[in-house]
């Protein structure tokens, strides 16, 4: 009783400074925007997603990852594809993203195609969001229908994105808190994290909790002391040596989307903080069952997964919507 009131009291230090005021949450989206106007975009965009993830199966992940950090910032108005220029501060040199983000020429590759089709059509937004659905479906993932029309933006923030995208040793109320801030709810959250299903992570990201509580966690498992002894060798315990050193996220299946994250983090070897933290923290009272229930449950894990990606996929920038644009480059804002 103690711990649940404790684990109230944060919520209600954390949750009121947030506004459910997501913009662009009643701006409309529709399946056929582009079926006039460009009636190949989708065929285009599948065609070349399925030559960059049989390139490397990597790519999935990270343009999962270059669309959720698109949409925590602005919402999903291609904020971060912009280039820094004299009058203009991008994204792309904030924290989260500097040493994290990649996929901005693949992004190139499918926007050169598409205007050479539908010249001025197609807003790179749309690209990015369509293009994470392909990523998922080729890597194993669920499907789901992509609403589009999204407008490009003229503007970036680099104080969002310092501010707003989670980081991988945030603690659980913390990272509840920008999600909810985002209108996504506790389920959406473990729903999303579950996309570290794919994809790798740098040993700047996992070095503290590889020498920190990952043997407390795996309760010092005999399999789990061998997977951790790798991951050292992988990831140095001093500062700045090895720091771009990568390995998965999910050592079990790091190529196939499926809900094996969460039975790493019920053996208490999840590779980052902040997703670990989803079954273990003192505060996942409802985590804990989500994770369990995902992890149990591949289907129900699917169905909330493509739901909450929509959900995340909508949030607009109504500003851009209004008076945004779609860029011809998406590095940059047209001139």
């Amino acid at each position: 009783m103690r711990l649940l009131l404790v684990f109230f009291l944060v919520l209600t230090i954390f949750i009121p400074c947030f506004s459910f005021d997501i913009p662009g949450k009643d701006l409309p989206l529709t399946l056929d925007y582009y079926k006039s106007s460009c009636p190949t975009v989708f065929d285009v965009i599948k065609k070349e997603m399925e030559c960059i993830v049989k390139e490397d199966p990597r790519n999935a992940a990270i343009i999962i990852r270059l669309h959720f950090h698109d949409c925590f910032v602005q919402g999903c108005d291609g904020s971060v594809l912009l280039d820094e220029t004299e009058s203009l501060q991008g994204e792309k040199k904030a924290s989260p993203n500097i040493n994290s983000l990649k996929g901005y020429k693949i992004i190139d590759r499918i926007k050169n195609i598409i205007e050479s089709e539908c010249p001025g059509v197609v807003s790179c937004a749309d690209l990015l969001t369509i293009g994470a659905r392909d990523a998922t479906i080729l890597v194993g993932g669920p499907y789901w229908d992509v609403p589009v029309g999204r407008k490009d933006s003229k503007t970036a923030s680099y104080e969002l994105a310092t501010t707003n995208l989670p980081t991988p040793e945030e603690g659980l109320i913390s990272i509840i808190a920008k999600f909810y801030s985002q209108g996504l709810s506790v389920e959406d959250m473990v729903a999303l994290i579950g996309a570290h299903t794919i994809g790798k992570a740098q040993c700047r990201n996992f070095r503290s909790r590889i020498y920190g509580d990952f043997h407390v966690t795996s309760a010092l498992n005999p399999v789990s002391e061998t997977y951790l002894a790798s991951l050292r060798e992988i990831c140095p315990a001093s500062s700045g040596e090895g720091d771009s050193n990568v390995t998965a996220m999910d050592n079990v299946t790091p190529d196939l989307f499926d809900n094996s994250i969460y039975h790493t983090l019920l053996r208490g070897e999840g590779l980052l903080n902040s997703d670990q933290e989803m079954y273990t923290s003192l505060f996942g009272i409802q985590t804990r069952r989500i994770v369990s229930k995902y992890a149990e449950d591949p289907v129900a894990f699917f169905e909330q997964f493509s739901k909450s990606i929509v959900k995340m996929g909508n949030i607009l920038n109504s500003e851009s919507f209004a008076d945004g644009e779609v860029r011809r480059n998406c590095r940059f804002v047209n001139t």
